[in-house]
This record gives C-alpha cells, sequence and structure tokens, in this order.
C-alpha cells in the first residue's frame, strides 16, 4: 500500500459534466491506499480462502424483480460488444450486452477465461463483491473524498492526474479509448480490453491505474452534485440520500429502484466523444447490484490502523 498524507483540497469540477460541480474544498485524514487496482490473483485468493461466490455467479431471486422475465433471472454479467459500425451514443444497450455465464473468472462470457491476466484488474465485481474482498484483507472502501484526493497526486485542480495535457508529448498515460467510440478501437495505447495494473506510470504519490483501465467503487451513496460544503471525507454516509437521485430506474422494469454508489477514474471504455470521465474529478453513478467488464475497485487502511 501507498501512505497518502492528509490535506485540503479542491474536490469535484465546474468545467465539465454537471454531476461534478460544485467545485469545492474538502480535509481527508492521512490514510494507505493499494498501490493498484485489486488484481485477478489477488482475488483469486480470497476466493480460495473463503469460497465466496460473486453476484454474476448467482442466479437472480425474482422477488428482488419484479416483473422480470423469467429467462433473463439467470447468473450473468454485463460485456462490452463492439458494433461494427457508428451507432447512436444515447442508447447504451447497443454495445452492452448481459451474458449469462459471465463473470470475474470468464470476463468474456462462459468460454473466456482469465489465464494470462493475474496482473489484470478484477471485473464483473458488484459493490456487495468489493466490500466482502475488503473486510477480508483487513481493510475498507474508500471514500469519493478519499480516492479523488489520491488520484490528483499533489496535482490540486488539474485536469489530469499527471497534468492538463491528455497526452503530453503524444504519451499514452492510462488506459482509455482512441479512436471513435463504441465502433472504431485504435489501441493506440496498446490494449482493447483491460490491461496490467502497472503499464502505465504511477501518479506523484506513486499510485497506479486511478485513471483509466477500470471504474473503481466508492463507499458513496450517489447524489446528482457535490454539496457545497462537503463533510469530513472520512464520514460516510449510513443511509442511501433520499430522492431519485439514490435509486436507478431500471428503462425496462421501471418499477425496480435500486441504490446506487459512486464510480471514480474512467475505465478503458472512456473515449473524447463519448464519456470523458478519464480525470480525478470525474464520478458516475452505478447500481449496486450491477457488475460489468469495465467496473473493479481498491482498498484503504484509515488513519490509527496499520497497512497488513
Amino acid at each position: 500500500m501507498i501512505f497518502i498524507p492528509g490535506g485540503t483540497f479542491r474536490m469535484g469540477s465546474d468545467k465539465h459534466y454537471p454531476e461534478e460541480a460544485p467545485a469545492h474544498r474538502v480535509t481527508v485524514d492521512a490514510f494507505w491506499i493499494d498501490r493498484t487496482p485489486v488484481t485477478n490473483r489477488e482475488f483469486r485468493k480470497f476466493v480460495n480462502a473463503t469460497g465466496y461466490v460473486t453476484f454474476a455467479e448467482l442466479k437472480p431471486d425474482a422477488k428482488d424483480y419484479p416483473g422480470a422475465l423469467p429467462h433473463m433471472l439467470k447468473a450473468g454479467s454485463l460485456v462490452f460488444m463492439p458494433p461494427k459500425h457508428a451507432v447512436d451514443t444515447r442508447d447504451w444497450s447497443r454495445w452492452w450486452n448481459f451474458k449469462f455465464g459471465a463473470d470475474w473468472r470468464r470476463p468474456c462470457g462462459p468460454r473466456s477465461s482469465i489465464s494470462g491476466l493475474d496482473d489484470h484488474p478484477v471485473v464483473h465485481v458488484a459493490y456487495r463483491d468489493a466490500e466482502a474482498y475488503a473486510k477480508w484483507a483487513g481493510k475498507e472502501l474508500l471514500t469519493e473524498a478519499e480516492w479523488e484526493f489520491a488520484a490528483r497526486g499533489g496535482l490540486d485542480d488539474a485536469e489530469f492526474a499527471w497534468g492538463d495535457e491528455l497526452a503530453p508529448g503524444g504519451r499514452q498515460m492510462a488506459n482509455t479509448w482512441q479512436g471513435v467510440f463504441p465502433h472504431e478501437n485504435l489501441k493506440i495505447d496498446g490494449y482493447e480490453r483491460t490491461s496490467p495494473v502497472t503499464a502505465f506510470p504511477p501518479n506523484g504519490y506513486g499510485v497506479y491505474d486511478m485513471i483509466g483501465n477500470v471504474w473503481e467503487w466508492t463507499a458513496d451513496w450517489w447524489s446528482a452534485q457535490h454539496e457545497a460544503d462537503a463533510p469530513k471525507a472520512c464520514c460516510i454516509p449510513e443511509n442511501p440520500r433520499g430522492g431519485p437521485e439514490a435509486a436507478s430506474l431500471d428503462p425496462c422494469q421501471p418499477q425496480i429502484r435500486i441504490p446506487r454508489k459512486v464510480l471514480k477514474g474512467g475505465s478503458h471504455l472512456c473515449a473524447p466523444n463519448y464519456c470523458r470521465r478519464y480525470r480525478p474529478a470525474a464520478r458516475h453513478a452505478e447500481p449496486v447490484d450491477t457488475s460489468t467488464g469495465h467496473v473493479g475497485f481498491r482498498c484503504v487502511v484509515r488513519k490509527g490502523k496499520s497497512p497488513m
């Protein structure tokens, strides 16, 4: 783990997506953060030690999804499947496919595997899976403020984790999308999907992969905007915030309301023409019962405790 000194920083942004506003000053205590996202190798150790079964490996309970089509109540997860031509980017169903049998061991479906991907971030983990791993490891999930403070690497108010230029001198600093999303992936950074967690340079604190590769779960419940006067970063809300922003509405089953947590960091699917969220200030809402091929996590040990 990497030690992050506490401090006050400017969180959020008034220059990009509305959910990142308002930019505001936040103070965080010192903490230890995982040097990289949790990898397939590390997650396998957890599963082997505990027999844990991830959310994507379990058949959904019909009572939790009233009105759901019976044939869809099978174990699986969302897999990115690029279309062969340009599509309406307002319709995410054109590239996300719920595949039965997709999970952390089989990230692209039943016939795939993580052979040779030990150093890639684990994916297809729902929020409860990340929480379970963190508890087993004697750690916790980061708050959004802790995550953003660590991602900035000491560069307060810079657009990216490494400065104000996306690719300084033409150098790719993170695993993001080059080309026109979702059908044209130029792979200038060398990767089509996930990459090894140390494939790109660390930030100013020595932490890897805070930007791109995979989105990362945080402990914070989603809100449509930041509070102007944010609470102390170590104070995690105990319950979801009220109002429609605290739950997602399934477009196919609008009667199902699922609480959402904040994701940070962007992923290998973030592109200039679609999702410019490869920045520390960027944030995204994710239903707690959802797992996908571009979401992972890392952990924290807070002040007063020692990392293992």
